[in-house]
């Protein structure tokens, strides 16, 4: 049994300077995570939670230290191999779900599909099963500005699975949400990690979505600490 980390952490620091001042958000930290793992990163606002994330899905790089996934080392990718790397093997969620006005549920979902260079016919089809899915099959050909906010997280959240990614990224995915349209997505991110094994970090406030995880991580001191 291959029980190579889905994602490594290996000394990594990341600092942004300032006029007046240095801030350190990771210094030397090491994380190791399993597939099929869920982990939420919780703490005060300004710990760096979000900049762990961005780490972690290759949206940010690090100062110093390594990143690897699947046992490969992936900084030293260029930017056109980073890209599709992320494209193909991670999906984001964020709070702010940056759908596209105009263009209905299908025509999102199927976004990542297309710029991967994916038939549209293909992409189509696993944009539909996945807007069935998160039980949006009714409302396919809904222009997003035409849905409500809890039908556009889902809608969000398909578009993140659609590439059908090892590692999901959510960042505060239901910080805009009422508690009923919150707890519906809680469920789904637990039901998506039962049913297809697929790794979950989620950067969150909800005390109830963090509860769900199967681990709590925070920023101490730059180091990356279970709560």
């Amino acid at each position: 049994m291959d029980d190579t980390p889905l994602v490594q952490l290996d000394g990594v620091s990341r600092s942004f300077v300032f006029k007046t001042a240095e801030l350190n958000i990771l210094h030397k930290a090491d994380l190791t995570i399993q597939q099929g793992e869920t982990i939420a990163v919780v703490g005060s606002s300004g710990i760096g939670k979000s900049t762990l994330l961005n780490i972690i899905g290759t949206l940010d790089k690090p100062d110093e230290g390594n990143l690897m996934f699947n046992g490969e080392q992936i900084l030293g990718y260029n930017n056109e191999k980073l890209a599709a790397f992320r494209n193909k093997n991670i999906g984001f969620v964020f709070q702010f779900h940056y759908l596209l006005q105009g263009f209905t549920a299908v025509e999102n979902v199927m976004l990542p599909g297309l710029i991967s260079g994916k038939s549209k016919k293909t992409i189509e089809k696993y944009a539909v099963d996945m807007l069935e899915r998160v039980e949006l099959g009714a409302r396919i050909k809904y222009r997003v500005e035409d849905l409500s906010g809890g039908e556009q997280q889902r809608v969000a959240i398909a578009r993140a699975l659609v590439m059908a990614p090892a590692l999901l990224l959510a960042d505060e995915p239901t910080g805009n949400l009422d508690q009923k349209n919150s707890h519906a997505v809680h469920q789904l991110l637990k039901e998506l990690n039962r049913e297809t094994g697929m790794t979950i970090i989620v950067v969150t406030h909800n005390s109830d979505l963090a509860g769900l995880m199967d681990r709590k991580l925070t920023l101490k001191d730059g180091k990356i600490s279970p709560v």
